[in-house]
């Protein structure tokens, strides 16, 4: 199976368990949305829907490209402020460069080739780029994924400049794993960071993603559901 699904089906596993409740409340989700984008992501992976046939063929993959631009899409229409949508949108810009820069000063051709994964190079670049620029649990989501998409779109482009006879699948094949790694790198992070200035400071961090009103929340017993939630 590969990696892209299997840590999809763990983090479904997560949600559905309640493990993953306070990252999808910063990330304005609900365990139902989640779920239905997971499973969208999954099925649209065996998608690949074709654009240009020829010589070099061109694809876009549903589960691959789709799906997470249309996640990243209502993530920034759930954006608090016009500011932190301008610094989602400039920080996937930033880490489709941090992606380009390095694809293009790394060399996988033999006998370098076993120096890493190309998936997990991208993955952790994409992942730490998309926080270190986005910062919030949204922002970092929409530069992880959108980052590696946009890399491969360009990528895609140099193809046909070029005229190489090839199939191309946007979100595609490897780069649909590296888009899923990256998106929960990214959001991973932020979180570990953002709940260890939280422990630091004693109280919730004074970020912007912050669920407004949140100090003067009523507490609810149990585990608490999605009616709960923003």
């Amino acid at each position: 199976m590969p990696i892209g699904l299997a840590v999809l089906f763990v983090t479904a596993a997560l949600i559905y368990f309640g493990l993953a409740q306070r990252v999808l409340d910063r990330m304005r989700l609900t365990d139902s949305q989640a779920m239905l984008f997971l499973g969208l992501m999954v099925a649209g992976s065996f998608l690949d829907i074709p654009l240009v046939r020829g010589n070099t063929s061109l694809s876009v993959n549903a589960g691959g490209a789709v799906v997470p631009a249309a996640i990243a899409g209502y993530l920034l229409w759930r954006a608090d402020t016009p500011k932190e949508r301008t610094r989602a949108v400039l920080a996937a810009l930033a880490t489709f460069a941090a992606i380009w820069i390095i694809s293009a000063a790394t060399d996988f051709e033999p006998p370098r080739s076993d120096f890493i994964d190309p998936v997990w190079l991208f993955s952790i670049v994409g992942g730490v780029a998309g926080y270190l620029a986005g910062r919030s649990r949204r922002a970092a989501f929409i530069a992880g994924t959108m980052g590696v998409i946009l890399a491969d779109i360009a990528h895609a482009v140099q193809v046909f400049q070029r005229g190489i006879r090839s199939d191309v699948s946007i979100g595609g094949a490897g780069v649909f794993d590296a888009v899923v790694l990256a998106g929960l790198v990214a959001v991973g992070l932020a979180e570990l960071v953002g709940e260890t200035r939280e422990r630091l400071a004693g109280g919730p961090a004074a970020e912007e993603e912050r669920e407004p009103g949140a100090v003067a929340r009523p507490q609810h017993n149990g585990s608490g559901s999605e009616g709960d939630r923003t």
